[in-house]
């Protein structure tokens, strides 16, 4: 049976909505550990550098990098283009740059959600500039309808349009610490 969390009036806004789980954490860490597989694969005698975009990444960002059987250096940038909503603002701010040199390495960044495309694009403007020897993306989702004019080189699952919590993804700045993956529904 699927589980379900109805939103009740501590969450304002959000009260009277309800989660339903839709990818469990048992499917979620089967494919992180394909995602894995293939990084180590194709950087088997490189070490790349590890890019996590905060916050909403950072769950699978771990469990990613523990599953990779290399080397990786890690590194973090924070964005935002929500701003406690359930759709983008259309304008992406940078919160956190990279630390790290990333001339001439080998760069995946690493994102929990490609829904707009904005903040994967934004990113990758950023870093066409950077002299890195190479740059690829990883995400645990990507939205069906997103329309990019380059490729995710490791997408994790492919979904509709809703809106999700859970596994590091966040409805403001809640439900981050549930194991599955929830969709909002507004009818109940």
């Amino acid at each position: 049976m699927t589980k379900r969390i109805q939103l009740d009036d501590s969450y304002g806004q959000f009260s009277g909505l309800t989660l339903h789980e839709w990818i469990s954490y048992d499917k979620i860490i089967e494919r992180v550990k394909e995602l894995a597989a293939q990084i180590t694969a194709d950087y088997h005698d490189k070490t790349p550098i590890m890019i996590g975009i905060l916050n909403g990444s950072f769950i699978f960002f771990a469990d990613l990098i523990r599953e990779m059987e290399i080397q990786a250096e890690v590194d973090f940038i924070k964005i935002s283009s929500y701003a406690n909503e359930t759709r983008t603002s259309g304008t992406v701010r940078l919160l956190k740059d990279i630390s790290c040199d990333i001339t001439g390495r080998d760069v995946i960044v690493v994102e929990d959600i490609v829904d707009s495309g904005l903040s994967i694009d934004f990113l990758r403007r950023r870093l066409q500039g950077s002299q890195a020897k190479s740059v690829k993306f990883a995400t645990l989702l990507i939205k069906a309808q997103t329309k990019l004019d380059f490729a995710i080189d490791y997408v994790g699952f492919t979904i509709p349009d809703k809106f999700v919590v859970g596994y590091g993804l966040d409805l403001a700045q809640k439900f981050r610490n549930l194991k599955s993956i929830y969709y909002l529904n507004q009818e109940g």
